[in-house]
């Protein structure tokens, strides 16, 4: 899989085997910051675009490397949103011989959901999905193996700390007091047909940032011997918005689960989740680790399964090798 993201191309190869999990092989990581090098107009400048280019190169090495099979690239809001997009996509094609496509927010909200139902099962009921990206946010409800409905706002992290919080440290409380609005009347507007379903089993969120304020805020529950389930409610959350704003940078990454890299993003992570715990009415989230790459690879090991009957009637020990699928990319 390969996945451009808003701050980091991420080279992940996992090998899929009919019936069961995507099993890990190799990860790696470069960070391009596509979203912080993007000027007001929406323009990905020269110098980034170069950086992205050299990013895919390097993963395409890799992914040789590995024997790869199936390469499946795919670009997130960062790219998706840019006004030179095409022209981005052009240059990784012509550079490297791969067409990296990009998806609607919608169809991550999907893929993602997708991914939380493979995780949590069929016990999990009825699911409320919250998904806290770079550029955007996906939210998604549903009872089935896909959402029976999707939303994607324009609410990321890393868009509302350039487009809505200055750039210095400590933040003043009136910034956080208006970006919160914006948020709320955006989440307000845009989740009407949501709020209307049937109350949800289970709320769910994925995303590094839900999983950073998660550590940060959070208190994991015991797993009757399995590894501790990491939760977030909103009671523990709302003070935390007032404590990182009055935090430098660095002040904020020594606390615990945030990234030096994710620092200045964090405050406004922070200020989405407590919105949109509010207006969904969700007292507490369950942190989901599988996220929008492992939907991805169950999505496309489906459509292999639904193309190739004998992976669904053959016996494990005599199917085909493993299809090793790579992903390249980082929200």
């Amino acid at each position: 899989m390969l996945d451009i993201g808003s701050r980091t191309v991420h080279l992940k190869i996992a090998d899929l085997f009919p019936g069961r999990p995507p099993e890990p092989v190799a990860s790696w990581k470069q960070p391009v910051r596509l979203a912080d090098a993007t000027d007001r107009q929406g323009v990905i400048p020269r110098e980034a675009v170069r950086s992205l280019v050299g990013a895919v190169t390097a993963s395409a090495a890799a992914a040789s490397a590995h024997h790869v099979d199936h390469l499946i690239p795919f670009a997130t809001s960062a790219v998706r949103d840019a006004t030179n997009r095409d022209a981005v996509l052009d240059e990784i094609e012509a550079a490297t011989g791969i067409r990296v496509g990009f998806m609607s927010g919608v169809e991550e909200a999907r893929l993602t959901f997708r991914a939380v139902r493979g995780w949590l099962g069929w016990s999990a009921g009825r699911i409320l999905l919250l998904d806290i990206g770079g550029g955007s946010v996906e939210l998604a409800c549903g009872s089935g193996t896909d959402p029976a409905l999707a939303v994607s706002l324009p609410l990321g992290a890393d868009r509302l700390t350039r487009h809505h919080l200055p750039d210095a440290t400590p933040v003043r409380k009136r910034d956080v007091k208006a970006l919160r609005r914006h948020v709320r009347s955006a989440l307000g507007q845009g989740t009407a047909e949501l709020r209307a379903q049937p109350t949800p089993l289970s709320c769910v969120a994925t995303s590094r940032t839900f999983t950073q304020l998660a550590r940060l805020a959070g208190t994991p529950q015991p797993g009757n011997g399995l590894p501790a389930v990491h939760g977030l409610s909103r009671k523990e959350l709302v003070p935390w918005v007032s404590r990182l704003a009055v935090r430098t940078d660095g002040q904020r990454a020594k606390l615990p689960g945030i990234s030096a890299s994710r620092a200045r993003q964090c405050l406004a992570g922070a200020i989405v989740a407590e919105v949109a715990m509010e207006v969904m009415a969700v007292k507490r989230l369950t942190i989901c680790p599988w996220a929008l790459r492992e939907g991805i690879l169950l999505d496309h090991l489906s459509r292999l399964e639904g193309r190739h009957p004998e992976f669904r009637t053959t016996p494990f020990t005599a199917t085909p090798r493993a299809i090793r699928a790579l992903s390249q990319g980082g929200r």
